[in-house]
């Protein structure tokens, strides 16, 4: 294996000449990186985005989005999407444009991996709770760029390049991406979540494909995966020789209008959603709890006060790291009796 000063240079080097002369002049390239918050020495092998991309997919965050709901709380089978799964099917879209637009893979990818570490227990049901109780609001974005600079490796953080930041950060609707690889993230986050949540929605018999209305049929296509052909497509006949990555005009307004109807058939007025109340309350009352007996989270967590963190900070920091069965077992520590055995009977 070739170290570091052979005369042909390290394999992180020849890595980063061949995105010099292969990738587009609008990719971002590693050597270009505005870099980490704090220096390290430079792998030989691995690039930077590719070191992000390993340490994001070795976090413990990263594990617990196995366990956290996408959109139908706690359901009963295996084939539902988890925010794991959400999460592989991102990275997977924008690996596929970004490939075909000759962008940097290895940033849209820890970027990909990173987008949701922040999410909390129930999804956006248990991100709109804290939201509601925390003075200083909860984002799941902002939290999700809050674990890999400071919760993930006992308060160290992962200490992340500016770029996979900024892409983690800015990756929803209303983020302005500063790299055009985070721009693909933005768009693949949407053209994941609103395929799959039908693909579960059909599963659940909550919709069918007859459900949704054939404009956006006839424009998108007939089945899920010929809609999700036909977006990245868009996307990327779009986006060719140009540094912005957009849709165009009619698949855009299609796809706007799809969300519509999830939104208004799916995620606000569903059988599958009226557990949110239930998901919330219990979110509510462990806010509660722990305003009231903070001295019962765990020592990390209260050692971040110390280092100038408010405790409603800390416990949104703590619930929302929760997986959902966690949220549950907690709750039920709390909240619920336990039996009471008498020896002998």
């Amino acid at each position: 294996m070739q170290k570091k000063g052979d005369k042909m240079g390290t394999i992180r080097e020849m890595i980063e000449q061949m995105e010099r002369e292969t990738l587009s002049p609008y990719a971002t390239l590693n050597e270009n990186s505005r870099g980490r918050e704090k220096d390290e020495p430079q792998c030989d092998i691995r690039p930077l985005f590719q070191r992000d991309r390993d340490r994001i997919l070795h976090s413990k965050a990263f594990r617990r989005l196995k366990n956290k709901t996408q959109v139908f709380l706690t359901p009963q089978g295996d084939h539902y999407r988890t925010r794991l799964s959400h999460t592989l099917e991102v990275s997977q879209n924008a690996r596929t444009i970004a490939k075909a637009l000759r962008l940097n893979e290895d940033l849209v990818e820890a970027i990909a991996l990173g987008h949701d570490l922040g999410h909390t227990p129930f999804g956006h049901a248990g991100e709109a709770q804290l939201n509601e109780m925390c003075s200083t609001g909860f984002v799941h974005s902002e939290q999700s760029v809050r674990i890999v600079e400071k919760l993930e490796k006992g308060g160290q953080g992962l200490n992340l390049t500016w770029e996979v930041r900024d892409g983690i950060r800015n990756h929803q609707t209303s983020g302005h991406p500063a790299t055009p690889e985070g721009q693909i993230v933005r768009l693949s986050d949407k053209i994941a979540y609103v395929n799959s949540d039908i693909d579960d929605a059909i599963r659940a018999h909550i919709l069918t494909e007859e459900s949704i209305p054939m404009e956006i049929r006839k424009t998108l296509g007939m089945t899920s995966a010929v809609r999700l052909d036909t977006l990245i497509h868009d996307v990327i006949i779009e986006s060719t020789d140009s540094p912005v990555i957009k849709m165009s005009p009619e698949i855009e307004q299609a796809m706007a209008e799809l969300r519509r109807f999830m939104f208004a058939n799916v995620y606000k007025d569903s059988v599958a959603k009226t557990e949110e109340v239930k998901a919330k309350r219990m979110i509510r009352e462990l806010y509660e709890y722990y305003t009231e007996h903070f001295e019962e989270l765990p020592t990390r967590y209260r050692a971040m006060e110390d280092e100038g963190e408010s405790q409603e900070r800390i416990i949104c920091d703590y619930i929302s790291g929760m997986t959902d069965q966690y949220c549950i077992t907690k709750f039920n520590e709390y909240f619920m009796p336990k039996a009471w055995v008498v020896d002998g009977f």
